[in-house]
């Protein structure tokens, strides 16, 4: 590692007892509901596209639980940031098409071969540099951007299901003037009530079983590894590793980019044999976790990542039920709970964004692009949003020197 890549403490550091709060296990527990209850499906029609049974199925997501949840925890409690790790949910959109007909071996193999990638970017410092590069009011830009679908979404599930979503705007509105830092935890009470009164919640069918962890010995083909572990590594760094960093820059937070970015490598290194695609720094509901919502304090935000982590321990033992759990809630309650979540995020983002009066053009040709939803190439808005306001800037930079 290089000298740079000591990580920067945000403060004096008490014990974690004492940085305790229920508004950040509730972030802890928000960011899980809507990372895992989004995304899971993915990775079970991914399983499916490869001719998985149930076993295997259950190892993937469980070995990406534990390996999300314990890493997030670890490094959480030694950084004292809120270090919030997810799988790589592009790489399981592209596994849905790319694993039709494809051994699962040879798809290990390239799992594993991706993972070796990112934990080298890790070891030899690229990632630093890379970070050091982007300026604080395009990295906030780029959040806003990533985060305003998710606003969004509140009103769009609005005329589908009205009272689920007016209660749960309601709960919110008077529990942040009442109490603002428990105001996630009414809005969650709240719509799990309200559907649950309207027969919504189908939690009839879920089958409770414990994890098996399936061990699949990786096989190599230099075809597989060309078709599917780079693309795996690129759209993993490109879409979620690099915007998990510019959020984390965004709230405050000055992290060991590439001891992060290569920590992520050596777990989805470790965890690829039992099927795991790969863990990576969460890009979304990372905002859950290290915005104000979570606690006024930022030295104590850390606490939502522990707790993040902890809530991944457990589901590991119970992947595949949980994740029919999730499938189980209303879509409207899932989108609703998060766009309230980000609220503060968004906020945050977009004032930052827009402080400097002279990076404020290039942060809004960011905020755009990103919220496009553009993609390109199997990369996603984010990436490009950073692009396109680092060319901007560039450009903007170079004509007033």
């Amino acid at each position: 590692m290089n000298a740079s890549d000591a990580t920067v403490s945000v403060t004096p550091r008490n014990p974690p007892a004492r940085d305790f709060s229920l508004s950040a296990i509730v972030a802890g527990f928000v960011a899980v509901l809507v990372g895992f209850g989004g995304t899971a499906v993915l990775i079970v029609q991914a399983g499916h596209s490869a001719g998985l049974d149930a076993a295997h199925i259950g190892s993937w997501l469980a070995s990406i639980c534990l390996a999300v949840g314990v890493g997030g925890l670890v490094m959480s409690l030694r950084s004292r940031m809120p270090i919030v790790l997810a799988w790589s949910t592009p790489g399981a959109a592209l596994l849905v098409t790319a694993l039709v007909g494809v051994p699962f071996d040879q798809a290990v193999g390239a799992f594993v071969l991706a993972s070796a990638l990112t934990l080298a970017c890790g070891l030899f410092g690229w990632i630093d540099p890379i970070m050091r590069r982007v300026p604080a009011e395009i990295a906030s830009a780029m959040l806003a951007g990533v985060l305003l679908n998710f606003g969004f979404g509140i009103f769009t599930h609005l005329s589908k299901q009205p009272a689920l979503i007016l209660a749960m705007c309601a709960a919110y509105l008077l529990s942040k003037r009442w109490m603002p830092r428990y105001a996630i935890m009414a809005v969650m009470v709240v719509g799990l009530v309200v559907a649950a009164a309207a027969g919504q919640l189908q939690l009839g069918n879920v089958d409770w079983q414990l994890t098996q962890f399936v061990w699949t010995t990786p096989a190599f083909s230099w075809q597989i590894a060309i078709s599917l572990g780079i693309p795996l590594f690129v759209v993993a760094l490109a879409s979620q590793n690099l915007p998990g960093l510019a959020i984390l820059q965004a709230s405050g937070y000055r992290p060991a980019a590439s001891r992060l970015v290569g920590a992520t490598g050596l777990l989805s290194l470790l965890a690829a044999p039992f099927g795991s695609h790969g863990v990576t720094l969460a890009a979304i509901t990372a905002a859950i976790c290290t915005g104000p919502e979570t606690h006024p304090e930022s030295s104590r935000r850390y606490i939502a990542g522990v707790a993040y982590g902890v809530f991944y321990i457990l589901l590991s033992v119970v992947a595949g039920a949980v994740a029919v759990f999730f499938q189980a809630l209303p879509a409207a309650l899932i989108a609703a709970l998060a766009g309230l979540a980000l609220l503060g995020a968004i906020l945050g983002g977009m004032a930052n964004a827009m402080a400097n009066p002279a990076r404020r053009e290039a942060a809004l040709i960011t905020l755009l692009a990103t919220a496009s939803g553009f993609s390109a190439w199997g990369i996603g808005s984010a990436f490009w949003g950073l692009v396109a306001g680092l060319i901007a800037h560039w450009v903007f930079e170079y004509k007033r020197r």
